[in-house]
C-alpha cells in the first residue's frame, strides 16, 4: 500500500491529553541518564520528588500520539521509518507535573522519489490543560525509507543549521546504560524497534537501537549542565538532525560552539567515532 498523499497530509490526530506527575517526569530524566551518579545534587533535582525541576527536553514526550504510523492506513513502511529532526521551542519552563493537551498536524510530505524514500514534517503545540495557555512547540522531521516515489511534492526540503568553521568551546562526555532503550521506551515510544532484536535486524541494524530522542535528551543534558548550570530556564530551544544511531551501551560526546545565546552542537558516539546528531542549534538564556 503506497502513500496517499491528500490522506496523510489531512491525518486527523485528535487532541491527546495527559495528567502528568512528578514520576512521570523522573521516569523521563532516568531514561535519558540522568542519576548516573546517584551523589550528584543537580541530578537528583529532576529524579527525586522533593522540590523537583523538569528537563526542558521532556516537552517532546508530553502528550504524544505514539507510534501512528503503524496504522496501515497511513500507507507508510513503519519497519523502514526512522527520525529525521526534532526541534523544540520551550514558551515557559516546564512543571514537573500537571495536566496538558497537543494538538499536531502534518505541514507537509517530501516525495524524494522511487527507491529514495519521503520526508514527513509534523508540528505538535502542546498546551496548558486547564489555562490552555502555549507550553511548547515541537517540529519532527521523519524519513521513511520505503515510501518515495507516491506523486508527491518535491519540495521545498528545510534547510539544516550550519556549525561553525573551529574547533569547539566545550566538549561533555555522557554515559548510556545497555539497558536505556528498554527504559526509555516507558515514555511512550511503543517502536519494536528499541527492543525486539528480530525487528532491528529486519530493519538493517545488529541489535536494538537507542531511541533518537533519548539521544536528543542525552545531548540536551549536556547543553544544561555545560551552559545553563542545570537551570531548565535556561534552555530555551532545541533542534537537531539524527545522522546515525547510537546502541544502547555506547558514550554521547556533545560538542559546543557558542556565540552570544545561540549554541551549534553535535554529538558523536565516542566508541566508533560516529556522529549521530549534527547541525544542531540551542538557544540559551
Amino acid at each position: 500500500m503506497a502513500i496517499d498523499y491528500e490522506k496523510l497530509k489531512a491525518w486527523d490526530f485528535g487532541e491527546h491529553g495527559l495528567d502528568w506527575r512528578w514520576q512521570d517526569s523522573a521516569l523521563y530524566a532516568l531514561g535519558v541518564g540522568l542519576g548516573f551518579d546517584p551523589e550528584d545534587n543537580d541530578q537528583l533535582r529532576f529524579t527525586w520528588e522533593e522540590d523537583m525541576l523538569a528537563l526542558p527536553t521532556m516537552a517532546v514526550v508530553l502528550a504524544s500520539s505514539h507510534f501512528w504510523l503503524r496504522d496501515p492506513e497511513t500507507g507508510v513502511d513503519w519497519k523502514k521509518v526512522v527520525h529525521g529532526e526534532e526541534g523544540m521551542v520551550l514558551h515557559r519552563p516546564l512543571p514537573s507535573q500537571g495536566s496538558f493537551v497537543t494538538r499536531s498536524r502534518i505541514d507537509e510530505i517530501i516525495d524524494k522519489g522511487e527507491g529514495r524514500g519521503a520526508l514527513i514534517y509534523m508540528t505538535r503545540e502542546v498546551f496548558d490543560a486547564t489555562t490552555d495557555e502555549p507550553v511548547a512547540t515541537i517540529t519532527r522531521t521523519t524519513f521513511a525509507r520505503g515510501d518515495g516515489g507516491f506523486g508527491g511534492p518535491s519540495g521545498p526540503v528545510r534547510s539544516v543549521h550550519k556549525l561553525p568553521d573551529r574547533a569547539p568551546d566545550h566538549v561533555c562526555d555522557l554515559p548510556t546504560l545497555p539497558q536505556q532503550a528498554l527504559i526509555y521506551r516507558l515514555n511512550g515510544d511503543g517502536n519494536p524497534l528499541h527492543a525486539d532484536p528480530d525487528v532491528a535486524r529486519e530493519a538493517g541494524f545488529e541489535r536494538p537501537i537507542l531511541h533518537g530522542l533519548c539521544t536528543f535528551g542525552v545531548a540536551g543534558h549536556a547543553v544544561l549542565k555545560t551552559l545553563c548550570g542545570y537551570e531548565p530556564a535556561g534552555l530555551k530551544r532545541f533542534d537537531v538532525r539524527f545522522s546515525a544511531p547510537v546502541f544502547p551501551g555506547e558514550t554521547i560526546r556533545t560538542e559546543m560552539w557558542v556565540d552570544g545565546t545561540e549554541v551549534s552542537f553535535r554529538a558523536r558516539v565516542v566508541e566508533r567515532d560516529a556522529v549521530v546528531l549534527n547541525n544542531g542549534l540551542a538557544e540559551i538564556a
